[in-house]
């Protein structure tokens, strides 16, 4: 693809993608249209040498992988990772208030969220819902698609320090206005559901909503901006433009290896979780393509596996945040993160197949050290290079504003890593590849 396909591709992802279950539903959905054949972990595998698969964890995780000619016991993978979440707001169990004759929603800070961005900024409702229809429980995807939410700011003439010494309290002032009361009773969210749930599935008769996961978003689509459309904002860049990357280049790949993508769910709050990096997923999947203990050992030992999350660009505005030795721009090419303490799992063997990697297909590399006064982050890369014991790097796009509601990136940064994935899978022996 060239860089213009490639982001309206991703750029369609994102749309489509408003909460981790639709962005998991969504790649799904692509895999199946593209050959991968659905596992379930509920029954029996049946796996053959040249075919395709893939297996969805229902709260948000999915794992797709292809196996080679040769064995993957005696070849090991090329595994790719990313994670589905992303900082947001979710709506609580009881949400219903009523304030000023106002309805509004209760809600839930998920994730590291950066909070005064969703401030004045028209909101939807995406997630999924847990109901009994007829004699069976079901789940159901629902987006609503259009602006419903928003939480208006404090004007300044309330608080004339707003602007120098303002302080967000999370309980008290991150709540959402959904409606205007018009009588002394209001439907309660539950009620809002089920009138969604007639117009997504009118086929279904939701008798009874027993429990829901629902997450408010940014209306706003993502769109290229600057002068020569330069960069890309959009919500949920941290870390979707990651996974887009990943089931691209897994639906593109020729190579004749075999390879797998990782797709965790709840980084953004630690892992640990039944779908998060901390979990039993990839694990136990790689136990049912390799059942044998030795055999699945060695595989692994002949496993790479490259972790992509999305990292920090050098801000023009606050260049002191950075580490002046390692300044990251934005369209410059991927980012290599790197932490003595393994913050990120890049050793400098690992680095150099990186590095190696992307000279052959021409895109530079950046390299990416938090100031030694300043605390970093993780991804799921030390957490599933603990577990697997493979050689492991963390990459990522630049970017900026990273857990805003709304993110940026360079307009070029996709399908700069995308090359390096898509090359990584179909190169048929990598540098330093023990055989």
């Amino acid at each position: 693809m060239d860089t213009q396909s490639l982001n309206e591709a991703f750029f369609n992802f994102l749309t489509a993608s408003p909460t981790p279950f639709h962005a998991v539903s969504a790649m799904a959905e692509r895999f199946r249209s593209h050959g991968f054949i659905p596992l379930r972990e509920q029954e029996n595998w049946q796996l053959s040498p040249g075919n395709s698969y893939f297996v969805v964890r229902e709260d948000g995780a999915l794992i797709a992988f292809s196996l080679g000619s040769e064995s993957p016991a005696a070849a090991g993978f090329r595994i790719l990772g990313a994670h589905s979440d992303s900082p947001s707001l979710q709506i609580k169990p009881r949400p219903d208030a009523r304030n000023q004759q106002l309805h509004q929603l209760g809600v839930e800070i998920y994730g590291g969220a950066l909070l005064s961005p969703w401030f004045d900024r028209p909101l939807s409702i995406a997630g999924r819902v847990s109901c009994r229809i007829g004699d069976t429980l079901q789940t159901l995807l629902l987006d609503f698609r259009q602006p419903l939410l928003i939480i208006p700011s404090l004007a300044i003439h309330l608080d004339r320090k707003a602007n120098s010494n303002r302080s967000i309290n999370a309980q008290l002032h991150m709540v959402p206005i959904i409606s205007h009361m018009i009588s002394e009773t209001f439907p309660d969210f539950k009620a809002i559901l089920k009138d969604q749930i007639a117009r997504e599935y009118p086929e279904k008769n939701a008798a009874e909503i027993l429990g829901f996961d629902m997450f408010c978003y940014d209306w706003q689509p993502p769109c290229l901006l600057g002068l020569n459309n330069d960069f890309i904002s959009a919500g949920r860049l941290d870390n979707l433009l990651s996974c887009f990357v990943g089931m691209q280049a897994m639906l593109e790949a020729r190579g004749t290896g075999s390879r797998m993508f990782i797709c965790n769910n709840h980084e953004e709050t630690g892992s640990m979780s039944a779908t998060g990096a901390q979990g039993s997923f990839p694990l136990a999947t790689l136990e049912r393509i390799i059942p044998d203990v030795q055999s699945r050992q060695i595989s692994l030992s002949r496993s790479f596996f490259i972790s992509m999350d999305n990292a920090h660009g050098g801000h023009p505005n606050f260049t002191d945040k950075a580490d002046p030795l390692h300044t990251i721009l934005l369209n410059h090419g991927p980012v290599i993160k790197i932490n003595a303490n393994q913050r990120y799992a890049t050793s400098s063997f690992s680095k150099a197949v990186f590095q190696l990697l992307a000279d052959e297909v021409q895109v530079k590399t950046q390299e990416f050290v938090m100031r030694n006064d300043m605390a970093c982050g993780s991804t799921i890369g030390p957490l599933i290079a603990s577990r697997l014991g493979v050689p492991t790097v963390d990459v990522g796009a630049p970017s900026l504003a990273m857990h805003s509601i709304r993110e940026l990136t360079g307009s070029s940064d996709p399908s700069f890593l995308h090359r390096i994935i898509l090359h990584f899978l179909n190169r048929e022996h990598l540098p330093g590849e023990k055989r």
